[in-house]
């Protein structure tokens, strides 16, 4: 603890280069701009002369400052793409009329969808009924009859 106490603003230094080296092991870009909070920490610390409770309100500061202009600088990008409904399959069924597989029974019935049978939910109907999708749930498709 006593080498820690003597090394003094180097601290700072030292922090931001594991947090640095941090980022480049860990994806994202988080740690980049706490880093550059403990440097610049250090920075101030040898310009002005400041209590270790004072440094780290500095660095509390500076690295909500610094990940918040980097939030600015590299925005979350959303790239477009041509399955937009790659991973939420039930979403693309929204708007689209299919036919019963299995009777609606109780609120609860099935129907198919391309090589696929959908458990769907809505008012009963017999089997054959054109249903059109509302909303999915899931696993489990929201029907209503078609007109």
């Amino acid at each position: 603890m006593n080498f820690l106490a003597q090394l003094g603003n180097w601290n700072w230094f030292i922090v931001g280069g594991l947090l640095l080296a941090l980022e480049v092991m860990v994806p994202g870009t988080f740690m980049l701009w706490l880093g550059l909070a403990a440097i610049a920490t250090g920075v101030i610390g040898f310009i002005v002369s400041m209590s270790w409770q004072a440094q780290i309100v500095v660095f509390a500061i500076l690295s909500v400052i610094s990940v918040l202009l980097g939030r600015r600088i590299y925005p979350t990008v959303v790239t477009e793409t041509d399955k937009p409904f790659l991973n939420r399959r039930h979403d693309a069924f929204v708007g689209r009329v299919f036919t019963l597989d299995e009777p609606i029974v109780h609120g609860v019935g099935r129907v198919r969808v391309d090589d696929s049978t959908w458990r769907v939910t809505g008012p009963d109907c017999p089997a054959g009924t054109k249903v059109r999708v509302e909303k999915a749930d899931g696993a489990t498709l929201i029907v209503a009859p078609a007109n």
